[in-house]
Parts: structure tokens; sequence; C-alpha cells
């Protein structure tokens, strides 16, 4: 580890003797200057991973701006971008997880519930079974780590089969399932979260563009559309 540090300050060094821009974070980098480096074409990505920087470049300049984060890059394969997307996700929702711990404890969340119609079941158990819901969301996030990145499923971050992309949807059912609970009954936490993020705007248009979810499942009004339907209701 301390030769890998040696070698990136190197690198580092280097660049700045040749005027060149490093897209690396060095030893010692303090959180202002944390990833602080000009926007890259997407023309200029070279690397296997392009999608994935691509899209946290896209967050990383207005994380409010769903729309512009959820458009592909011309001629974009659509399975690589949806796969890359729910990988950031989950990422991004380890940040609510964290959150979460503060008050999201057994004693007083004792089922993962949202409203008093909706008890989900933990797939991480030999059979479903029903557990506390921070340890339901610590499950929910690994089994889709597990399986985002399983070499059987996703071998290739370049080129997905259809096989795997149907598997997109049942992750994206189970993650929801973490902003419906902090919503619903630790609302003060998920604005804290979502005014920072818009994590769960931006979840709600990529499962409904991409059809990944049915809308009667959608059940935090976060889209202007659903807060109307609330309303009406």
């Amino acid at each position: 580890m301390q030769r890998n540090a040696v070698i990136c300050l190197v690198t580092i060094m280097t660049a700045v003797a040749e005027n060149r821009v490093v897209r690396r974070n060095g030893p010692g980098t303090k959180r202002a200057d944390w990833n602080c480096w000009p926007p890259l074409a997407f023309e200029e990505m070279d690397s296997a991973l392009n999608i994935q920087q691509y899209i946290q470049q896209t967050i990383k300049a207005n994380p409010s701006d769903v729309e512009a984060i959820l458009t592909p890059p011309l001629d974009q394969d659509e399975g690589v971008w949806k796969y890359e997307h729910l990988r950031q996700f989950c990422i991004e929702l380890n940040g609510l997880a964290l959150l979460l711990q503060r008050e999201c404890v057994p004693e007083t969340c004792q089922q993962m519930t949202a409203t008093e119609q909706w008890i989900f079941l933990c797939a991480a158990h030999k059979n479903p079974n029903e557990c506390p819901a921070i340890d339901y969301t610590r499950h929910t996030l690994d089994g889709a780590a597990t399986l985002l990145n399983s070499n059987k499923y996703f071998p290739s971050r370049v080129n997905i089969k259809e096989i795997s992309i149907s598997k997109l949807g049942s992750v994206a059912r189970r993650v929801y399932r973490i902003f419906s609970h902090a919503f619903f009954h630790h609302r003060k936490l998920f604005d804290e979260f979502e005014n920072e993020t818009h994590l769960c705007k931006r979840f709600t248009t990529y499962v409904s563009k991409y059809n990944l979810m049915q809308q009667e499942h959608l059940i935090v009004p976060i889209l202007p559309n659903q807060q109307q339907q609330q309303t009406a209701q």
C-alpha cells in the first residue's frame, strides 16, 4: 500500500511538471480538493470504465439535473447504460444507509416496512424472512453488490447479455424499499439525504424510464405527477 502511494505521488509530480491534468487523488488530498479536476468529454474517456466515469462526472456537475444524468451519450448500448446506473445507485445508497444508522435500530424498526400495507421479507436468508429494517438495508445492498459484481452474470462491463440485464429489475425493486422505509419512517433523514443527492428522484425516474418497476410499487411521491396524484386522492 505504501509503495502504491509513492507511485501515485510520483505520477502526480511528473504530471504537474509536464503541465498535465491528473485525474487521481494523491496521498493527503484535502476534502475540498477531492476529485477536483476539469470535466472530460466522453469521447476522450479511453478507460474500460468510461460509462461509470461519465455518469459520476455528470452527477458531480449537478446532482439535481436528473435528465442530464440519465441521458446517455450518442450510440451508447442501453443494457450497459442501465447496468452502470444501477451500480452507481447502490454505491450512493450506502450514504443513506449510513445516515439511517443514527436512528433505525432493531428496537424501533423490527421489520422492513413502508406504509402499513407494506412489509418486506429479506431475501438474504435461506428462506425469505423478516429482519430488522437496518439489517434488511445492509443485506440488500450487500446482495446487490454481489450480483452486480458477479462474473457469472456480468463478466464484462462493455458487453452485457440480455439474460443478465433481466436481473436488474429484481435488484431495483429491492433497493427501492430502502427509499420507501426511510421516507415513511425516517423522514427528516430522508429529506436531509435527498436534498443533497436527489437520489430517490433520479432512481424513480430511472426505473420509470426503463420499466424496471411497476408504477403502483413506486410509493414515495417524489416526482411531480406522483405528488399530483397524491393530492387528488
